[in-house]
């Protein structure tokens, strides 16, 4: 029977694309055992198994399908695919922060929908309404609770501060730089430190290669460490002035303790 199937452009920009050495393992794996895990469909469209299709369609094979009963909407489509990439371990640690953050925004606009609605529900119907139209404006969607920083890193296996260094790397790194960390040539680390630098420097040490970007992330963090060395050391300590006036303030003080234990001393006979 054949299977009308839709692939959605959005939907692949969530996969990363395999290395050629994956992609032939995987179609050798096809051509000797079939495809054994069916694809999962949301109506015509195309929800898991895009590397999987694009093989059996290469070589004209057959391939099973299922349909996911459960989505309601894109968002729900989204979703689902967010959670399947963060549980697998082929997924890099920079692409599963990148994930999480996805995910994170996905529901932030779908709380801001939901309260959108709920300000319209409250709002004063015409005196003209429907019954019928009351009550669909009644049905509002659910607010979900806001997910956390901590528990967003958990879920992508990652601590508070990778998620940090990541979001600030989506936000400020040139895309020679974010493509830098993807094929593993710079540390998240690194790269959140370069992604401090105007956009020429940090483009400009991404086409001089890997070692001018890490030697770019170690002049950041050097730089960032003198001020604060600088502001662990005493303050005008090696003034000769200063050194003068503490050395005549002791001298000072030693004659009157002095001169104070000689009136003691007479007062006690």
């Amino acid at each position: 029977m054949t299977v009308d199937i839709v692939v959605n452009e959005e939907l692949k920009a969530y996969i990363d694309p395999m290395t050629p050495d994956e992609y032939e393992a995987l179609e050798r794996s096809i051509l000797a055992e079939g495809c054994r895990d069916a694809l999962v469909l949301w109506g015509e469209m195309l929800v898991d198994g895009h590397h999987r299709y694009s093989v059996c369609r290469k070589h004209d094979l057959p391939f099973k399908t299922m349909q996911n009963t459960q989505f309601q909407s894109m968002d729900d489509v989204h979703l689902w695919m967010i959670d399947q990439h963060l549980g697998r371990r082929s997924v890099s640690p920079f692409q599963r922060g990148v994930l999480a953050l996805r995910k994170r925004a996905i529901l932030a606009e779908r709380r801001n929908r939901a309260r959108n609605a709920d300000k319209a529900a409250e709002a004063p119907e015409p005196i003209e309404a429907t019954n019928e139209a009351a009550e669909t404006a009644t049905d509002t969607p659910r607010i979900e609770p806001a997910i956390s920083r901590e528990a967003l890193a958990r879920e992508a296996r990652l601590s508070n501060s990778q998620v940090g260094m990541i979001e600030k790397i989506q936000k400020q790194a040139a895309p020679e730089v974010v493509e830098a960390v993807k094929s593993g040539t710079l540390s998240i680390n690194a790269a959140a430190a370069v992604a401090t630098l105007p956009a020429e420097e940090q483009r400009a040490a991404a086409v001089a290669g890997g070692d001018e970007l890490k030697q770019a992330a170690k002049r950041v963090r050097e730089a960032r460490r003198k001020p604060r060395d600088e502001a662990k050391e005493p303050q005008g300590t090696t003034d000769d002035s200063e050194l003068l006036e503490l050395r005549q303030r002791v001298i000072e003080l030693t004659a009157e303790n002095e001169a104070l234990r000689r009136e003691l001393a007479e007062l006690r006979g």
